[in-house]
């Protein structure tokens, strides 16, 4: 077991599927990343050299500078710089919280939503999601 970016990866898993457990790293991202690494796709993520994590780490923060598009990227044009970029461990929650209190302080119809504890998304409200409370019609004695 390896710590990279805050995160406990398995040592005896292979290494795209041991660096999806950090949060902003999917299976795709990370196999990218594995190949602009120029790290073998069988390794175990235990046998990974020290170099190798830096190889890693470096390409998962810094992204552009490895030429991987910005579609690919989980923030996009974000929206008080204008970056590109590429959030992992903390930095996504931090972020969709931030986004949230914003939606909510410009009273946005989906940051009150938000706020009510309702369903966002737009799905149907009338029978499902009544948050555990009893429903349906009482058996008279």
């Amino acid at each position: 077991m390896s710590r990279v970016l805050n995160t406990n990866v398995e040592g005896n898993v292979k290494v795209m599927y041991a660096l999806t457990a950090i949060k902003g790293v999917g299976r795709r991202y990370s196999n990218l990343v594995l190949k602009k690494a120029d790290i073998d796709l069988s390794k175990r993520a235990g046998e990974l050299t020290s170099d190798e994590l830096e190889r890693i780490v470096d390409i998962i923060q810094n992204p552009l500078q490895y030429k991987i598009p910005t579609w690919f990227l989980n923030r996009q044009k974000n929206r008080v710089d204008g970056k590109y970029s590429q959030l992992v461990s903390n930095a996504v929650d931090n972020s969709l919280r931030e986004d949230l209190e914003r939606m909510k302080k410009i009273r946005l119809h989906r940051g009150l939503r938000h706020d009510w504890h309702l369903r966002v998304r737009g799905q149907h409200t009338k029978t499902t999601g009544r948050g555990g409370r009893t429903v349906g019609v009482t058996k008279k004695k």
